[in-house]
């Protein structure tokens, strides 16, 4: 189905063709000016120095072309050369019957689909998730999930940290409490046991520990160092400890990650990398590409015509040991052989950005990727506390994601049942899903880059800007829709008309805009764009109610006519906000 400033352009572009010009100038675009009109063109000022002739001349050529059409109700020629058109009320009706008809309510698949693999997680093992792992996840998954419905084939990727001196540290903490474990046994040829000798709350008790006890002892350091690079070397007993590090954590991961609606299709890590590490390296040595600088390998990337300074890019450091850019690079020739992508997308701290520029560049030149492939680097901003700093528990430390959704959710259930008697299991499960909502669309619908301000208050308001407000029109939607069930009445039985006031007429508009809305998110990687379209969406529907009377309409098409407006109204919402990653109840 063709997006409908597309249909409209196109017939522009004839009448600029009819007359003798170039079609190129009926680009139509949404009005600047919604007072005077609904569409404009402005080519006849573009047009009119190649034509040698007045643009409003020209635009009064164009206009007497497309009065002709049944396409507009109105056009006006308006000096010194604008084309100012409003929609006929029936070409808008046929729209909203075809849109209602069509798959995916119109939305073409791209012309060239792609094999997507999207970065978006990185959180790390044996580590609960925290305040700082939300944006990744949700900025990714609902990324992941426009580019999976316009057509391509994607893979999220939850990239976990588990390699690195994390582990090391980890393991030798083990080492210092159980030495007996056979994994410590140079001597041991057995099997490794199939079950952990530790839970994952002993991990998570365990890292911080072992994490500040390096920081005051330089030989428990030096010994988790030696520790992880004979991990790296393929250690066996410390290689067992970490496949049930990662068993325990994929676990537990997995459902943290599910309740915030997120799911990815691949659970790799770091470590999986580490196979294509020596190879690389090696090649990279041979091409001349890597050379040594102080012990270390490194690679130059800066190219003539930077304008700040970057650094080379180190891939292994002087004692043989691996880095985030070493194991990036590994995991790009990784998805180069497992997934063949287009494109690999990384949704990672805006602050990784020199990171992301010189493993890109090394991964050109040392051919680990084709040109042809995209490399790209989504930075997100911080979420900040009221005081404007990185957000934090009230003592000072980080939050845990698990505990901010359920104060969120907490917050939701006393606003729920505080004006309302409901059922308390009910309310509950509303209050999670309506928590859920505000939580990720205060967080979408600011632009990634951007920092923002985690407002608790703001986010989980009915009124305004919020995911509970959007929530509330559809669920109001699905109230109107129930109570014309009851009555016996079927909307399929009618047909949508051609709208008869304002306020039907700007949802109609609004609705059509949907398959451009999703085009562009989906080409810019703008989750916000989604959220600020649904927004005003919800805004014209909620105008459109308070000024028509839909179930005390007596004329039986045109109430089946606003029904079926209402059930089209609904089918774009829910389908946005399943896009952004979360959904709304039946009641509120």
């Amino acid at each position: 189905m063709k997006k409908i400033l597309d249909d409209i352009s196109e017939v522009v572009s004839s009448a600029f063709e009819k007359c003798g010009y170039d079609k190129e100038y009926g680009k139509v675009t949404i009005s600047n000016r919604p007072d005077l009109c609904e569409f404009q063109c402005n080519g006849a000022m573009a047009c009119a120095k190649k034509a040698h002739k007045a643009p409003f001349m020209i635009a009064d050529e164009i206009k007497e072309v497309l009065d002709q059409s049944e396409m507009f109700e109105k056009v006006d020629s308006v000096k010194p050369g604008f084309l100012n058109m409003i929609i006929a009320p029936e070409y808008l009706a046929n729209y909203m019957v075809t849109m209602s008809s069509e798959d995916k309510l119109g939305v073409e698949n791209t012309a060239n689909p792609r094999t997507i693999v999207m970065d978006y997680g990185g959180a790390n093992v044996a580590k609960p998730l925290h305040v700082g792992h939300l944006r990744p996840a949700i900025i990714g998954e609902s990324i992941k999930r426009v580019l999976k419905y316009v057509g391509n084939t994607v893979y999220g990727d939850v990239h976990l940290g588990d390699w690195g001196l994390q582990i090391g540290l980890i393991i030798n903490e083990l080492r210092h409490r159980k030495p007996d474990l056979p994994y410590f046994d140079q001597n041991f040829t057995g099997e490794y046991p199939k079950e952990a000798p530790f839970t994952l709350s002993d991990l998570e008790e365990i890292y911080p520990y072992a994490s500040g006890k390096s920081k005051e002892d330089e030989a428990y350091k030096k010994d988790a160092l030696e520790i992880t690079n004979e991990l790296q070397n393929g250690h066996p007993g410390y290689t067992a400890i970490l496949k049930h590090i990662l068993t325990l954590s994929h676990a537990d991961l997995k459902k943290n990650y599910g309740s915030l609606n997120v799911t990815f299709d691949l659970w790799k890590g770091e470590s999986d990398a580490q196979p294509y590490i020596p190879d690389m390296i090696e090649d990279m040595k041979k091409k001349g590409i890597a050379e040594e600088s102080d012990g270390a390998l490194i690679v130059r990337v800066a190219k003539d015509d930077d304008k700040r300074e970057i650094p080379p890019c180190i891939i292994q450091k002087s004692d043989g040991a691996s880095l985030y850019a070493t194991t990036d690079l590994g995991t790009i020739i990784m998805r180069k052989k497992e997934q063949n992508p287009d494109a690999i997308i990384y949704v990672v701290d805006k602050r990784q950005e020199l990171h992301f520029v010189q493993v890109f560049r090394t991964a050109r030149m040392a051919g680990l990727i084709g040109d042809d492939v995209e490399l790209t680097h989504i930075g997100f901003g911080t979420m900040n506390g009221k005081d404007g700093k990185p957000f934090k528990t009230r003592d000072g430390g980080v939050m845990r994601l698990e505990h901010m959704i359920k104060d969120i959710s907490d917050e939701m259930y006393k606003k729920i049942t505080e004006n309302h008697t409901v059922d308390p299991e009910e309310a509950k499960e509303t209050a999670k899903i309506v928590g859920l909502a505000a939580l990720k669309y205060g967080d979408l619908s600011n632009q990634a880059s951007k920092d923002y301000v985690f407002d608790m208050e703001r986010f989980t308001s009915f009124e305004g800007n919020t995911g509970p407000y959007l929530l509330y029109s559809i669920v109001r939607i699905k109230s109107i829709l129930a109570k014309y069930k009851e009555l016996g009445k079927n909307a399929k039985d009618y047909k949508i008309l051609a709208p008869t006031t304002k306020s039907e007429k700007d949802l109609m508009l609004a609705l059509a805009n949907f398959q451009a809305t999703i085009d562009v998110v989906a080409k810019e990687y703008a989750p916000h764009k989604l959220c600020a379209y649904i927004y005003e969406l919800a805004n014209t529907f909620n105008h459109f109610y308070h000024e028509t009377k839909i179930m005390a309409e007596e004329d039986e098409q045109r109430q089946g006519s606003y029904i079926l407006l209402l059930m089209l109204t609904k089918e774009v919402l829910e389908t946005s906000v399943d896009l952004l990653g979360f959904e709304a109840p039946e009641r509120m």
